[in-house]
C-alpha cells in the first residue's frame, strides 16, 4: 500500500511540475510543419572564374527558425540531394546578432541541435506532398545562386506554395530560388551566368511571381562585399535578375531592415531584416489560422 501511494505521489509531482514548467518539447502539439528548404552548394564560381566558399548565413536560418519552434511549429529540411549544407563562414560574426556574442552562440547551439539539418530530405520527396506543410522558408547566403536557381523539383514545389496560396518565405539570396518556377528556369540561369541579360525578358515568360513585390540582397550590397569577402565580382546581382524575371523589386538603402510582403509572399533584403522576416511570417501564418 505504502509503495503505491509513493507512485501516486510521484506521478502527482510530475503532472504538477508540467503544469508548472511545461511539458517536454517532444511531448507537445506541433501547430504544423514548415518546409525549409537549405541549398547544398559549397562552392559558388565569380565572374572572373574564382571560387568563394560559401552555404546558409546563420542568423538567417537560426533567428526564423527559434521563432518558428518557440511558436510551435517544426521545421522539416530539404535540399536537392539530402546532403548536410555548409555555413558561410562570414555569417559566424557578431555584428548579425547585434553585436551580442551569446546570441551568437545560442544560434549555434540551436542549428548543432537539429538533427535534421545534417540529414535533410531531397527535394523530390517533397514534391506532390507539399499539402502536409503550413509554409515554406528559403535561407540566404549565396548557396542559393548555385543549386536552387534552376531545380525543377523545387520550381515544383513552390509552384504548389504559389496556387493554393500558402506562406512563402524567403530571405536575402533566398529570393532567388523563386526563379526554378519558370518553365525554363535552366536557361534563365545560364543566361545569368554567362551574362546574357538581354537573353533573359523572353525566357521570363509565365513566371508566377510576375508583378509581386519582393526585395532581395541588392547591387549595392553585393558590391560592397565583394573585396573584402568574396574576394571577386558577383556572377551577376540579385536584383536586377529578379527584376529581369518581371518582379517589382522594392529595396530599401543597403544594410537596413526591409520585409516586403505581397500575397503569399514574404521577402527579405539581407541578414539585418531576420527578425522582422520572422515577425511577419508568424504573421501571416496566424492570420491563417494555422
Amino acid at each position: 500500500m505504502k509503495r503505491i501511494k509513493s507512485i501516486v505521489k510521484a506521478i502527482g509531482l510530475v503532472v504538477a511540475l508540467a503544469i508548472t514548467y511545461g511539458a517536454p518539447a517532444e511531448a507537445q502539439t506541433s501547430k504544423g510543419k514548415v518546409l525549409v528548404v537549405m541549398s547544398g552548394g559549397h562552392l559558388l564560381t565569380l565572374k572572373d572564374g574564382k571560387p568563394y566558399a560559401t552555404g546558409y548565413y546563420l542568423n538567417e536560418v537560426a533567428v526564423p527558425l527559434q521563432a518558428l519552434i518557440n511558436a510551435g511549429y517544426t521545421p522539416v529540411f530539404a535540399n536537392p540531394n539530402g546532403d548536410t549544407p555548409s555555413m558561410d563562414a562570414s555569417s559566424n560574426v557578431d555584428k548579425f546578432f547585434g553585436g551580442d556574442s551569446a546570441k551568437r552562440f545560442a544560434a549555434l547551439r540551436l542549428i548543432d541541435s537539429l538533427p535534421g539539418l545534417r540529414q535533410p530530405l531531397k527535394l523530390s520527396e517533397v514534391v506532390g506532398k507539399t499539402k502536409e506543410y503550413a509554409a515554406i522558408f528559403v535561407p540566404g547566403g549565396h548557396a542559393p545562386m548555385i543549386d536552387l536557381v534552376s531545380n525543377k523539383d523545387l520550381g515544383a514545389i513552390l509552384r504548389d506554395f504559389h496556387e493554393t496560396g500558402r506562406p512563402t518565405a524567403l530571405i536575402c539570396h533566398g529570393p532567388m530560388a523563386l526563379i526554378s518556377t519558370l518553365p525554363d528556369a535552366a536557361r534563365f540561369d545560364q543566361a545569368l551566368n554567362s551574362g546574357d541579360m538581354a537573353a533573359l525578358p523572353q525566357l521570363a515568360h509565365d513566371f508566377p511571381y510576375a508583378g509581386y513585390r519582393v526585395a532581395i540582397f541588392s547591387k549595392a550590397e553585393e558590391q560592397e562585399i565583394e573585396a573584402p569577402q568574396l574576394g571577386g565580382p558577383a556572377p551577376y546581382y540579385n536584383d536586377e535578375a529578379m527584376t529581369a524575371a518581371g518582379a517589382n523589386v522594392q529595396n530599401a538603402e543597403p544594410w537596413h531592415p526591409n520585409v516586403v510582403q505581397d500575397r503569399e509572399l514574404i521577402t527579405g533584403q539581407q541578414p539585418f531584416s531576420d527578425s522582422a522576416f520572422a515577425d511577419a511570417l508568424l504573421a501571416k501564418l496566424a492570420a491563417r489560422g494555422e
